[in-house]
């Protein structure tokens, strides 16, 4: 399910792929159940979230190894995404990705990028169906306890054999995303420099086009 990362077809969907896997829900424990739907909504009263974080896609047998860094900041409906040296911003109408190696912007609206595999502006409600939800190991990093969270996929047709969510459970805040596919490939996403209400520019959100005067701006 995952795919590596495509400048033309920007696939920002990984990131936000990950963030939609804190909330699929399908059959569930009900401590694991509890706890998602607590972050949850905390999540949905912040006026915002910033983090960094670190990808890293490993497959041993294939002796592949990519890690990556990035930086994300969410605001109800409304992100901006830094990954690979490009940026990507949801203003809540138009998807501006903005490449400086090429000196060019694509714009979008969200239903017409096939490669998103959530709807951004409910990222953190999908409480619907799809996975089989179940407690899992806890240990401690840093001093801090860390609780883990097995997603099964319902369907058996799926490839991806199950996913780990780290939760910090004193903090009510997300660690680390463990994804494992059929054929044994993982992909982590670990979460760093967590911030809540950050103090952001009244148009953090927003793209100006006077600053890339320079840049093709390619506007579907």
């Amino acid at each position: 399910m995952m795919v590596l990362y495509n400048k033309r077809n920007i696939k920002f969907s990984l990131i936000l792929f990950f963030l939609n896997h804190l909330f699929l829900i399908g059959q569930n424990s009900t401590e694991a159940l509890k706890l998602l739907n607590s972050i949850s909504t905390k999540v949905k009263s912040l006026d915002n979230l910033n983090f960094k974080f670190t990808y890293v896609l490993e497959n041993s047998s294939e002796g592949v190894r990519q890690e990556t860094n990035g930086e994300a900041s969410l605001s109800k409906n409304l992100y901006k995404i830094s990954f690979l040296g490009i940026v990507q911003i949801f203003d809540g109408s138009k998807i501006y990705t903005i490449i400086p190696e090429n000196e060019e912007v694509n714009i979008e609206d969200p239903e017409d990028i096939e490669s998103l595999t959530i709807n951004v502006s409910n990222i953190f409600e999908f409480y619907k169906d799809g996975y089989d939800i179940q407690m899992d190991i806890r240990q401690k990093v840093n001093n801090e306890l860390v609780q883990y969270i097995k997603l099964t996929p319902l369907d058996s047709m799926s490839d991806l054999e199950y996913i780990l969510i780290g939760l910090k459970t004193n903090k009510l805040e997300i660690y680390k995303i463990i994804e494992i596919g059929v054929e044994k490939t993982q992909t982590t996403l670990t979460i760093s420099n967590l911030m809540e209400n950050k103090q952001l520019p009244q148009n953090f959100f927003s793209f100006n086009r006077d600053e890339y005067s320079d840049y093709y701006i390619n506007e579907n």
